[in-house]
């Protein structure tokens, strides 16, 4: 299947929704994703808008009437910890901006990625 390609007017609101956000832009997925610590916290797949969230963070937003679904870049494996945003909340840009604080701040909580080195042909 192929994916969609992201709306720029989204890529747009998340690059300038992440000023004073110290993080760092890849891609992932073939699509914008922002990292703290090697750790990816918030980003775009498709047309939708994810971030991590810690447990308490989703009880805290489900509570309030929000459901947030999984991502889920492969049907039937939902990355843990990583929700959909719905557009309710991406459209505003103080929830917006408090989601990404939020996820930011439970990924700074996380043990940093360390990079991996590849191995190289005939070495073990």
């Amino acid at each position: 299947m192929k994916w969609q390609r992201a709306p720029e007017e989204l890529k747009s609101l998340l690059a300038s929704s992440m000023r004073g956000i110290e993080c760092e832009k890849r891609i992932m997925f073939g699509y914008p994703a922002y990292f703290i610590n090697r750790n990816m916290f918030f980003g775009i797949f498709e047309s939708a808008v994810f971030a991590r969230l810690s447990p308490a963070q989703i009880e805290a937003f489900e509570s309030h009437g929000k459901p947030l679904g999984y991502l889920e870049p492969m049907k039937g494996r939902p990355m843990k910890d990583y929700r959909l945003i719905p557009p309710s909340i991406y459209s505003d840009p103080k929830l917006l901006k408090r989601v990404i604080e939020e996820s930011a701040a439970y990924t700074r909580t996380l043990k940093p990625k360390q990079k991996k080195t590849l191995k190289k042909p005939g070495k073990t």
